[in-house]
């Protein structure tokens, strides 16, 4: 049974590292709150589709722009100081939308700026956060961490969305708001006592041309290119959650919609909790690849499923066909991404897993109001399984790497370990 359960060795060797997760889970208890309410709200203000799908689409340029200079500015500046005035902007943004949630008559286009302003606040702060993880986690812990950082996710991502469904129901949205802004505060000052994090002596200031040398160092290793195109077409053709507010009125289960958010990171949370088997692996390609076809045929049959107990089994597959895909992709970037580097290319793992749910937003919204909801979910399912299978057949680097063997991820360790000794004898 110990091998299931997740290794915990990065949790005891470093104290920032604790301090960030349990930053994390905080924030991320709140942060589903509000990725609950906003499509509810929107949807009882516009009863729309296309306008609920839209959040996601408002959300993409603010993404890209900042998502690339955010990476600039990880690499460039201290990283703790990033993490926590971003921090501190979101809490700012939750309690905007708190404002606006207890007029009268609420308004709809603080909704679209404040998705907007996040993402723009997220972008900026994630490869911060990515690059931050490689400085306080020994070399040989990274893939554990990777599994505990998806625990962290997931656990906030059950939590949330279950309790956000009964908050707004009966609380309201200003409740859901409140909360996530007060989650703010208290991740703020855990970030506050995380040690400094300046930035690598070979780092380059954050421009144009630092970011195109991030970008030119990716295309060339085509094996994590192929984690971001991989992961990137799964999110865009299968990611449902626009549109779960409508499939969940076409199933007769409105009291349900709370769980249908809560079962993709539920099955989330179900495989890291037995994740330990991770560390085993050494091909991580592979299984991207693998895991991605198999979150797009669990998007498929829950799109055909007849009832809502079907949907929300084939939601918990999905996520834990995501789990796996983020495990291994987190192992891939954090063993084999040079220091120097890491920011930049953070911001670039950023376009693949942030802004392909935002696009498959606006296009499972879109096409629901031309096809229907299910018709939505089931030929974005099945789209990406076959997207994904024609991408393994293109993509021979990612399908053969193997962390024994690559040399990216022996450079990267044997730096890791020059700058500790270095540190022990200074």
């Amino acid at each position: 049974m110990g091998r299931l359960l997740p290794d915990l060795a990065p949790w005891h060797a470093s104290a920032d590292f604790r301090r960030l997760w349990l930053a994390g889970l905080i924030t991320n208890f709140g942060t589903f709150l509000t990725f609950v309410a906003v499509p509810v709200q929107l949807k009882e203000l516009t009863g729309s589709t296309a306008a609920v799908g839209a959040v996601g689409a408002v959300e993409v340029i603010p993404l890209i722009v900042f998502g690339l200079y955010g990476g600039a500015l990880a690499d460039a500046y201290d990283k703790r100081k990033l993490i926590v005035f971003t921090e501190a902007g979101q809490g700012v943004l939750s309690f905007a939308l708190l404002v606006n949630a207890l007029l009268p008559r609420p308004a709809i286009w603080p909704l679209y700026v404040v998705a907007a302003l996040s993402a723009a606040l997220g972008a900026v702060q994630r490869p911060a956060l990515d690059a931050l993880i490689p400085r306080i986690v020994p070399h040989e812990h990274l893939p554990a961490a990777a599994s505990l950082n998806s625990l962290r996710w997931t656990i906030g991502g059950v939590a949330g969305p279950a309790l956000a469904g009964v908050i707004v129901a009966y609380a309201g949205f200003g409740t859901a708001y409140g909360a996530d802004a007060l989650t703010f505060v208290v991740s703020v000052v855990l970030g506050l006592r995380l040690a400094a994090s300046p930035a690598h002596h070979e780092a380059a200031k954050p421009s144009l041309r630092s970011i195109a040398e991030g970008a030119r160092y990716a295309w060339g290793r085509k094996e994590l290119l192929g984690t971001y195109v991989v992961d990137l077409a799964a999110m865009v053709l299968a990611m449902p959650l626009a549109i779960l507010p409508f499939l969940a009125d076409e199933l007769h289960a409105e009291w349900a919609l709370g769980l249908m958010y809560a079962s993709i990171p539920a099955g989330s949370l179900l495989m890291s909790l037995m994740s330990r088997w991770t560390s085993r692996i050494h091909r991580h390609g592979r299984m991207v690849a693998f895991a991605a076809a198999g979150w797009g045929l669990a998007i498929t049959v829950a799109g055909l499923a007849p009832n809502i107990w079907l949907v929300l089994l084939c939601l918990m597959l999905a996520g834990g066909f995501d789990m796996i895909s983020g495990i291994f992709r987190g192992a891939m970037w954090n063993q084999t991404i040079p220091d120097e580097l890491r920011g930049r290319l953070a911001g670039i793992e950023l376009l693949s897993y942030s802004i392909g749910p935002q696009m498959g937003q606006a296009r499972s919204g879109g096409m629901a109001a031309w096809t229907g909801v299910r018709a939505s979910v089931w030929s974005g399912g099945l789209l990406c399984t076959g997207v994904v299978a024609l991408l393994a057949l293109c993509l021979p680097a990612l399908m053969t790497y193997d962390t024994r063997t690559s040399p990216h991820a022996a450079r990267v360790k044997a730096a890791r370990e020059r700058t500790t000794r270095e540190g022990a004898t200074a």
